[in-house]
C-alpha cells in the first residue's frame, strides 16, 4: 500500500512541476524580455534619418523599455503566484 502512495505522490509532484514549467507567463515574459533588450539596444543610438521619421521621438528606445517592463512584470507575477495544479485535474490520480 505504501508503494502506491509513493507512486501517487511522485506523479503529483511531476504534474505540479509540468504545470509550472509550461506556465504561459514564463513564455510571454521571456519573449518580451528578449525582444525588449533587442529593441532597446537598437534604440540607444538612432540615426538622424530614423529620428526624422519618428518626428524626433526615440521610439525604439521607449518601446524596448516598455517591452522590458512588461516582460519583467510577467516573470515577477509568475514568481509571486506560481501555478497550482487544480484538484481533480485530468490525469491526476484521486485519493
Amino acid at each position: 500500500m505504501s508503494d502506491l502512495h509513493k507512486e501517487v505522490s511522485e506523479l503529483e509532484q511531476k504534474s505540479a512541476t509540468a504545470a509550472r514549467l509550461f506556465d504561459i507567463r514564463r513564455i510571454i515574459g521571456g519573449l518580451f524580455v528578449v525582444y525588449g533588450v533587442i529593441v532597446t539596444i537598437a534604440g540607444i543610438d538612432p540615426s538622424d534619418a530614423d529620428l526624422k521619421k519618428a518626428e524626433g521621438v526615440h521610439i525604439n528606445l521607449w518601446t524596448g523599455l516598455a517591452m522590458l517592463a512588461l516582460g519583467l512584470f510577467f516573470l515577477i507575477w509568475m514568481k509571486l503566484r506560481p501555478a497550482q495544479v487544480p484538484d481533480g485535474a485530468p490525469g491526476t490520480p484521486e485519493s
